[in-house]
């Protein structure tokens, strides 16, 4: 998981557009520029109160990123054919311990911020009836060889607004990772144990890295 939390904190050095510009949900590469250039100033304006504080990067999440993020739909995707084996209240909780666990590993990824070069690919026109993209993105790291990010988001049918719900760091995507690291307990312990693992791995304090690592 390492390199998707390089390539999380990358995203948020987005160069700078309208100040609180509105976010155009049915404009999937607006979308991205838009909600990571806001999040972006708020971790600038803030990271006084963040340095003292890192546990108030949840809000930070919740507020600016997580409402543009199908929590339901990655984590049905994650469970894959296990899906099927579960009942409504299992998936219930198992998406909210799952939004909880993506909402602390994304705060946590935000302590490391830095600052990095970005280029978002320029729009493109989607097909009639598309209802996945893939937004391509750059990260520069000077002397380090550039990374490929695509950032996949599903369209809702009936409201024509987008929303991420996979990140696909050199190829490697993350719901497949997740897929892949949670797949042996969820077929021998069933999901009600990958949602206590979730809760408990979601609980844990976020600490700066320095912090963490004294």
């Amino acid at each position: 998981m390492k390199l998707f939390r390089v390539l999380l904190v990358a995203l948020l050095a987005l160069p700078l557009v309208a100040l609180a510009a509105p976010v155009d949900k049915t404009d999937p590469y607006h979308l991205i520029q838009v909600v990571s250039q806001q999040t972006f100033d708020r971790l600038k304006a803030q990271q006084d109160q963040i340095q003292r504080n890192p546990e108030l990067l949840r809000g930070v999440v919740r507020q600016e990123l997580l409402p543009y993020i199908n929590t339901r739909y990655a984590a049905y995707k994650v469970l894959g054919p296990n899906l099927k084996k579960t009942t409504a209240d299992q998936r219930n909780n198992f998406v909210n311990a799952f939004t909880d666990y993506l909402v602390a590993s994304y705060a946590q990824v935000l302590t490391q911020y830095t600052d990095q070069d970005i280029r978002i690919e320029s729009p493109q026109k989607i097909p009639a009836g598309r209802t996945i993209v893939s937004v391509r993105v750059d990260i520069l790291g000077g002397s380090r060889p550039p990374i490929r990010l695509d950032f996949k988001l599903r369209k809702n049918e009936k409201t024509s607004e987008w929303q991420a719900y996979d990140m696909v760091a050199e190829g490697v995507s993350m719901i497949s990772t997740k897929q892949s690291e949670w797949s042996g307990q969820l077929r021998n312990e069933g999901v009600d144990a990958v949602t206590a693992n979730l809760r408990g791995l979601a609980a844990k304090p976020i600490r700066r890295e320095d912090s963490a690592n004294e």
